[in-house]
């Protein structure tokens, strides 16, 4: 099933970089063998993989895009016997030496950089069944998380949750938006994260629900917003610092319809029927009755923002073990922090012990920072 570039063909061990990142082979064997399991169960003999998730996935953690956003400058053929992992050539010293250490051999085709890749809408793989085809089935495949997993996500969350605390302490009613994005940025670059997200909305603009940063100034109320990847894996986190009336009963509210939603997220239920109760919970705590629908719940995440987004069609099924980042919100209020569920317990990835917080359904969640 190997489909040769113009470049080299190899079996190759890359040599460790110094990362901090720790994969290893049998974590890439896992993945792997829940790969091939999903090829056995559907009778086909080989998966072309080609979108960022699903590659920063089984590959534990690689940057395999150079824009944030950017597509992959690698794909991966696995079959039952092999993995292919076909790289475009000015990518392939970065590729190999930083990023796929730690997985043990596999067989590599570079590929010159102005080529599709194998495995895209525009080069697909014959006898390989394309991505786009098993997409729920992917989504589940990296639902459950590993425990290597977990602990590279709590250290992100700890480390950025920590970053939007030291710029939230220093911000002044003067600042502009701009300033306080920028001052977000570096900071979360300074954790080894990529910021994909950073939205800031002062005491004026407080009515959008997603306010790219501008030059106005801060006033009395500030709201941050940030989504950070580190390692593959993806935080989300809002903060509030400052007051204004009425801004403190309604984020109590809030805060009651995001332990709604971390209540009703329980394994083997449909997102579908957790929105749901996410939804029917706005107008029990004094919210209109249609609230929901003025901006998306969010859902589940990990290797993308949110994987998927909760929607009422959305039929994919909750996992022992999985991340969420739920964001009730309400014009000048929202509720956001990565999650993961376990047994019942949810564990707050994003927490920072410097911030404050009040308890709501035994878990101590985030309240405004006043201004210093």
């Amino acid at each position: 099933m190997s489909e040769h570039g113009t470049g080299r063909t190899a079996t190759t061990t890359p040599t460790p970089p110094p990362t901090t990142r720790t994969a290893t082979p049998a974590e890439f064997a896992t993945k792997l063998g829940r790969v091939r399991e999903l090829l056995t169960a559907r009778g086909e003999h080989a998966i072309a993989l080609a979108t960022r998730e699903s590659l920063s996935w089984l590959l534990c953690g690689a940057r395999v895009t150079v824009p944030t956003n950017g597509d992959p400058v690698l794909s991966v053929l696995v079959d039952a016997h092999e993995v292919t992992v076909h790289v475009l050539a000015n990518e392939t010293d970065r590729i190999v030496s930083e990023e796929l250490t730690g997985l043990g051999g596999f067989a590599l085709v570079e590929h010159p950089w102005f080529e599709p890749l194998p495995g895209t809408a525009s080069r697909p793989v014959p006898g390989a069944i394309a991505e786009h085809s098993v997409a729920p089935e992917l989504r589940s495949m990296r639902a459950t998380l590993l425990a290597v997993e977990v602990a590279r996500y709590r250290s992100l969350g700890a480390d950025v949750a920590a970053a939007v605390t030291a710029v939230a302490r220093a911000a002044r009613r003067a600042d502009t938006e701009r300033r306080l994005a920028s001052d977000l940025s570096r900071a979360v670059v300074a954790t080894g994260a990529e910021p994909i997200v950073t939205l800031v909305a002062g005491q004026s603009r407080l009515d959008l629900r997603h306010p790219l940063p501008t030059g106005a100034p801060i006033g009395d109320r500030l709201m941050l917003v940030v989504g950070a990847r580190r390692d593959g894996l993806i935080v989300n986190l809002t903060r509030w610092v400052g007051d204004e009336p009425g801004a403190a009963e309604a984020d109590a509210r809030l805060r009651e319809v995001e332990a709604t939603a971390f209540a009703a997220t329980t394994p083997g239920r449909p997102l579908s029927a957790v929105l749901a109760d996410i939804a029917a919970s706005y107008e029990a705590h004094g919210f209109s009755a249609d609230e929901w629908m003025r901006h998306h719940q969010g859902g589940p995440t990990g290797y993308a923002g949110r994987d998927p987004r909760a929607t009422p069609a959305t039929a994919d099924r909750v996992r022992d073990g999985q991340a969420f980042a739920w964001n009730p919100s309400v014009p000048r209020g929202k509720v956001e922090d990565t999650v993961v569920i376990t047994g019942g317990v949810t564990d707050v990835l994003t927490a920072d012990p410097d911030w404050p917080t009040v308890v709501v359904g035994g878990l101590a969640r985030p309240i405004a920072l006043p201004f210093s």
